[in-house]
């Protein structure tokens, strides 16, 4: 493990200090900011300012924004896999371009349903999802896996809003609770020149299903990790995860499946 986390956690806290702080004077102003309600059978509804609607007919409100982090890939902060030749994908596990390098790890299908903010499909955006690997580490950034661009992809909604992603379960890495990054644009062509996007989120992975994993081949360290931190010490979940909790189904034998349904501005 390299100490870029170390930076990348106080890039991270920084962040999240001043969404805090414009959360803050939102609230002052009498306004209020809503988050989406995950595909889980366990959440409660209530009325909001949001006028999205999940297919049984209640509120979904628009996923909060959260911070990229500092190795996002999206061109912000130096390396750029959105306008490289490839990136376009749903099976992100393998390098592309100069490398063919495959990462390890138990598999993960991820599932994505976007939602605009009247409540219907949001035909057409593009997700940008990474995220870091077996070992905690991101690639493009970190020292051992610089020359890699696994664990990234861009993926365009079909016509009921949904996409996938095929990869493999994250590592936990000191201070933070296992996510994903993903980024949402209007469409493939603006997220393919990393143009104007419409938000930035990350999405939580369920405790018990983390454990499952963590305990498999190749995960040792993330087991240590995840020890030292929990949802309400993380910097960026400790407001509020449910809104961001992923739905699981599957195993660690077979592979599991992430589910989540959010709406953006559309």
């Amino acid at each position: 493990m390299t100490d870029n986390h170390d930076r990348g956690l106080q890039f991270d806290l920084a962040t999240l200090i001043g969404r805090r702080r414009a959360l803050s004077l939102l609230g002052g102003a009498g306004l209020t900011l809503v988050a989406c309600t995950p595909s889980t059978t366990t959440a409660t509804s209530t009325t909001t300012t949001g006028s999205s609607t999940t297919a049984g007919g209640s509120p979904l409100e628009t996923i909060p924004e959260e911070t990229a982090g500092p190795y996002p890939g999206d061109g912000s902060n130096g390396p750029n896999a959105l306008t490289q030749s490839g990136i376009v994908r749903s099976d992100i596990r393998s390098s592309f371009g100069s490398s063919s390098r495959t990462a390890e790890g138990v598999r993960l299908t991820i599932d994505l349903t976007v939602q605009n903010d009247d409540g219907k499909p949001f035909a057409g955006a593009a997700v940008y999802l990474w995220h870091c690997d077996i070992n905690g580490d991101y690639s493009m950034y970190s020292d051992r896996v610089k020359n890699e661009n696994f664990l990234r992809g861009v993926q365009e909604a079909d016509a009921s809003g949904k996409l996938t992603f095929v990869s493999v379960f994250p590592g936990a890495y000191a201070g933070r609770w296992p996510h994903i990054h993903f980024e949402v644009y209007p469409s493939l062509a603006e997220a393919t020149k990393a143009g104007n996007k419409i938000t930035t989120s990350q999405l939580a992975l369920p405790e018990t299903t983390c454990k499952e994993v963590y305990g498999t081949t190749g995960y040792t360290q993330s087991v240590q990790n995840m020890s030292r931190t929990s949802l309400k010490q993380d910097m960026v979940f400790r407001d509020g995860v449910d809104h961001q909790m992923a739905t699981m189904s599957g195993d660690a034998g077979s592979g599991y499946t992430a589910s989540l349904t959010f709406a953006v501005q559309g």
